[in-house]
């Protein structure tokens, strides 16, 4: 390799860029971590609040459907709550994170 002729030399553009985009990563990340989606099942009987990190954040469900006491249903109810919230989460985080992604050329 030629004297002075490092990453910095020869690439230190492609280097900067590739710091910068991490730097753009990692508060897009921050901040999807600070935003939220809800869900509902039911009718809104069952609600779920997830971070766009997919960390649940609240499980609310309905007096009246406790007092039905039927387990299953709640059950059912909740899982598909859940489920779509992280369907949801899943959808903020490539809105989010997605033209990051272009920009290192991964594809967005």
């Amino acid at each position: 390799m030629a004297k002075g002729k490092g990453i910095r030399g020869a690439g230190g553009g492609m280097a900067r860029q590739i710091e910068r985009l991490q730097e753009e990563l990692m508060q897009a990340q921050a901040a999807l971590a600070e935003e939220t989606v809800e869900a509902s099942a039911g009718g809104g009987a069952v609600r779920v609040v997830m971070s766009g990190t997919q960390e649940c954040k609240a499980v609310e469900i309905a007096p009246h459907l406790l007092a039905e006491g039927d387990a299953e249903m709640i059950q059912d109810l909740r899982m598909i709550a859940v489920n779509h919230a992280i369907a949801e989460s899943r959808e903020l985080a490539a809105k989010r994170l997605g033209p990051l992604a272009g920009g290192m050329g991964l594809g967005g």
